[in-house]
């Protein structure tokens, strides 16, 4: 270390999975959520409940989908296993190799076992940006000029676009659309909680049926991906292979909590109007309504010149 950094790293590695984009995003909803929670207590009776649940579910919906736009767990694999670490070489070393594939680039993890091996410190964690502003080529050679360990270099070079593998192109459009059609999804959650706070609440429940329906674009977007055969990754005797991450999971539930809600709430406004009304507080009081007018006060001179 030099002053507290790496000489040749200057800048700032992405983390796999989390990021400082990531973890913004959360506070933010978080600070949402106290800011709530704060003045819970002054709702009075059973409203207080159905509030509680209306806003935490629509905070978490929310918070899932920006949260994964940023996220690099789309698809992730594992592997453990002997391999080169220098090219020119002959030293093998005993390493945990990670692949995490996002919407926007992927990040590959080298962590040896022991960390600390060859005289190294065997513990990366590489980068590589494919969005349509980042060169995905130029960021890979730049590893290569770094002189980064093999296995990174291996997996880099599986998603370049001279790879035999041919799977850039696929990851990079399929990543993108994804990336559109969630935010598409931000907007109409927006759009049902604005309907939410008017009395047209089935209108809300069928824009939530639109943000699931968005969502659901999105995984079939990034599923696309599975149409090119990825190549086989192999590191010794031992191969390394790919499946959906928490990501992906984690978007899917979203997705469902969103059809499920939507479709309660349009089958209560049709079946059973008063309990959705009392759900979202917008019963009116029925003693209010009862309520007879105990004095009227009459203007005579308007009367007089009535009659």
């Amino acid at each position: 270390l030099f002053d507290g950094i790496y000489p040749f790293y200057l800048q700032q590695r992405k983390v796999a999975v989390f990021d400082v984009s990531t973890i913004i995003v959360i506070v933010v909803f978080l600070t949402f959520t106290c800011s709530f929670l704060l003045i819970i207590p002054g709702i009075r009776g059973r409203a207080r409940l159905y509030w509680t649940l209306r806003v935490l579910l629509s905070l978490l919906v929310g918070v899932v989908i920006v949260a994964v736009q940023f996220t690099g767990d789309w698809e992730t694999g594992w592997v453990t296993a002997n391999t080169s670490y220098k090219s020119f070489s002959h030293a093998l070393v005993n390493a945990d190799i990670g692949l995490h594939v996002g919407l926007a680039g992927v990040n590959i993890t080298l962590r040896g076992n022991p960390v600390h091996q060859v005289n190294e410190t065997i513990d990366y964690n590489e980068h590589f940006d494919w969005s349509f502003d980042a060169d995905y080529d130029h960021s890979y050679s730049e590893g290569l000029e770094r002189g980064l360990p093999s296995p990174i270099l291996y997996l880099a070079e599986k998603f370049t676009t001279q790879s035999p593998c041919n799977v850039h192109r696929q990851y990079r459009i399929s990543g993108h659309y994804a990336s559109a059609t969630l935010w598409v999804s931000f907007c109409t959650w927006l759009i049902s909680n604005m309907l939410f706070s008017m009395p047209v609440l089935v209108y809300g429940g069928y824009m939530l049926l639109v943000t699931g329906a968005f969502i659901f674009f999105s995984l079939l977007s990034f599923s696309t991906v599975r149409n090119s055969p990825m190549c086989l990754i192999q590191f010794g005797t031992a191969s390394l292979h790919i499946g959906y991450g928490g990501s992906f999971w984690i978007t899917l539930v979203t997705g469902l909590l969103c059809f499920v809600a939507g479709i309660a709430i349009v089958a209560l406004h049709y079946f059973n109007l008063d309990l959705l009304k009392t759900f979202f507080d917008l019963r009116e009081d029925k003693t209010e309504e009862c309520q007879e007018m105990t004095e009227v006060y009459v203007n005579t001179y308007y009367v007089k010149k009535g009659l």
